[in-house]
């Protein structure tokens, strides 16, 4: 007897029912703290307070086992009679009946340890040879140009990633490559199909997934074939396999994992609407900065022509500086003459200082020898000057719209002098004034072409 316990009734010392199950009970809890334990399942029940009750045996034994709705509603799907199942649990009495019981606190159906232990031992040994490094992860293009599903033609899987695909983005193409996804044909089906999608070469991105499903169905995607054929792929692959709590050997391996099939399509694809809104901010900046190199264009060539000089005001300009020229030459010739004017008189006054007849005669004849020479040098000088006007008039002459008339054309200005440009400047009946080589004409506009009809 336990120190604890209260002393026994009655005079032999011997335990009560009580004390004995309670005792037992304790023995059972502290010496098994947990225990896993394979057999099948019979007489499941399950009453309205939401427990579980049902007996687990094997073909020479069977045990009576609880399982506590705390604890049952964590799993995905109830238990079936006859289904053999692998359970973790605690050893325990149930005192009121004296019943050994065990207290379930999970469920799995048979083999799945076994599974679970070949997951582990393939995650260990591919991700010592680097299979999942993130450097060996490809980017996934959003969106693709050609986007390639490895699935089943006829599953959920489908169905889900061609409704989102349709509602984001249903300008997509896409390419299905049917391959069971469950059962002992997957294996091989699924590294067929990524293959043929290497062979077609029209993708830029792969989905490889299914539904949902238990680790049996789902186990195809724990293949070792499927990984290597995953990390093989020169072909971005997302890998989309059963609902979010499932992680396979495929996720793993590929360069971007999605939690359903769903997701999947919605990471591949961008949102319609965003991608619109991109298109027309992209629109309306290309807008703008053809508005401002247009803007820029148009201000530039204000600037060239306020720089381009007309030919009449160059003409003008060539003119006056003729002019300037004239009259500087006019005014040095004067200066020149006034010059031998004045040693002309001096050598008067000095002949005029000096009487004798002889000296007079030499100096008279000097005198008109030096006028001859002077005489001489001023026609040269003028003939000189002459001649460089005729030049300059001659090159002036070259560049005058006179010179234009004189070669048949004419100069048409309206009522006020100026000069017209363009037929759309006068309209039928009125005045224009034509400046020919050699006098003008007054004429009347009977009609106006603008030159349109000959475009």
């Amino acid at each position: 007897m336990r120190k604890d316990e209260p002393p026994a009734a009655g005079a032999s010392g011997a335990l009560t029912v009580s004390q004995l199950t309670r005792q037992v009970k304790g023995l059972l809890e502290t010496s098994f703290m947990e225990v896993q334990v394979e057999g099948e399942i019979s007489g499941l029940s399950r009453p309205a307070s939401g427990h579980w009750y049902f007996t687990l045996k094997d073909e020479r034994s069977q045990i009576r086992c609880a399982m506590f709705r705390n604890r049952n509603r964590l799993l995905k799907q109830a238990p079936a009679d006859g289904e053999q199942v692998l359970i973790r649990a605690k050893v325990s009495l149930y005192e009121a009946r004296g019943d050994f019981q065990l207290i379930v606190e999970a469920i799995e159906p048979a083999g799945r340890g076994a599974l679970q232990r070949a997951f582990e031992e393939l995650k260990a040994r591919l991700e010592r040879e680097g299979l999942f490094a993130m450097e060996h992860k490809q980017p996934v293009p959003v969106p693709p140009q050609h986007l390639g599903l490895v699935t089943s033609g006829t599953g959920a899987a489908i169905r889900d990633i061609l409704t989102v695909l349709n509602r984001r983005f249903p300008g997509l193409a896409i390419t299905l490559y049917p391959t069971p996804v469950q059962g002992a044909d997957a294996t091989a089906g699924i590294v067929a199909a990524i293959e043929r999608a290497h062979r077609h070469g029209r993708c830029d991105a792969l989905i490889v997934g299914r539904g949902g499903g238990s680790l049996e169905d789902l186990w195809c995607f724990n293949e070792e074939a499927v990984a290597r054929a995953i990390f093989r792929s020169r072909i971005p692959i997302i890998s989309a396999v059963g609902h979010e709590v499932d992680i396979t050997i495929a996720d793993l391996v590929a360069d971007q994992r999605a939690p359903t099939p769903s997701a999947a399509a919605e990471a591949i694809s961008p949102n319609r609407q965003e991608f619109l809104d991109r298109l027309s901010g992209l629109e309306e900046r290309l807008i703008l900065g053809a508005r401002q190199l247009v803007q820029q264009r148009g201000d530039r060539l204000g600037e060239l022509h306020q720089r381009l000089r007309h030919p009449r005001q160059q003409l003008q300009e060539q003119a006056q500086r003729l002019d300037e020229l004239e009259a500087r030459l006019h005014q040095q010739t004067r200066r020149h003459l006034s010059q031998l004017q004045q040693q002309l008189h001096q050598y008067w006054r000095r002949l005029a200082a000096v009487r004798p007849e002889h000296r007079l005669r030499l100096a008279r004849e000097r005198v008109s020898e030096n006028r001859e020479r002077l005489e001489r040098a001023v026609r040269g000088r003028l003939e000189r000057d002459h001649d460089r006007i005729r030049s300059l008039s001659a090159q002036l002459d070259l560049v005058s719209p006179l010179a234009t008339l004189n070669r048949g054309y004419a100069i048409a200005e309206d009522d006020s002098g100026r000069i017209l440009r363009n037929a759309v400047q006068r309209a039928p009946g009125d005045a224009v004034h034509v400046r020919l080589g050699e006098g003008t004409l007054d004429c009347r506009v009977e009609n106006v072409n603008t030159g349109d009809e000959n475009a």
